[in-house]
């Protein structure tokens, strides 16, 4: 079986869960069989497994897939605000024929640092905030073939709804 999927990349602040949630209900009152799996917690550990050259989150993302697969599933919106950069890693630990869209969420710094202000409660905004802008040049250099979907002053409907057409799941 083939899995088609879509992953959404995009630096801190720009909307990759809120987009993910929102075209999961588009797709669901569509009644269009899928899943949604957040990469960033597939390895949120301390020390970072990554770091050390561990591939934990391909490694908990290739178990969860096999679950969803073994039950029918084969469409998947995976986020993960590197994963346009690694789409071979990840679609290899999916396994199988995978059919892809990378969609790169694009904000500006000003729109992912309002963002970012409004959910960072603790004392790691300024950090986010630089990590978010550098993140952002690294992904639009790095992910050339990316689609690209503008997030700033958009409701997260049309945006979700973007992504889906332009991945051609509706």
């Amino acid at each position: 079986m083939h899995t088609d999927v879509i992953f959404i990349g995009g630096r801190s602040g720009v909307g990759k869960s809120s987009v993910a949630a929102e075209a999961s209900r588009l797709l669901g009152l569509a009644d269009i069989r899928h899943a949604v799996i957040e990469g960033d917690n597939l390895d949120q550990a301390h020390p970072q497994p990554w770091r050390s050259g561990i591939p934990l989150a391909e490694r908990n993302l290739a178990a969860m897939w096999a679950n969803y697969r073994e039950i029918g599933y084969s469409r998947l919106i995976y986020t993960n605000t590197v994963s346009v950069l690694q789409i071979a890693e990840l679609s290899a630990a999916l396994g199988g024929e995978v059919r892809s869209t990378a969609v790169l969420l694009t904000a500006t710094d000003a729109a992912a640092a309002a963002r970012l202000a409004k959910r960072e409660i603790g004392t790691a905004l300024a950090a986010h905030v630089t990590r978010s802008a550098a993140a952002a040049r690294r992904l639009d250099e790095g992910a050339p073939d990316a689609v690209r979907v503008a997030t700033d002053g958009r409701a997260v409907a049309e945006i979700a709804r973007e992504v889906l057409e332009r991945a051609g799941w509706i």
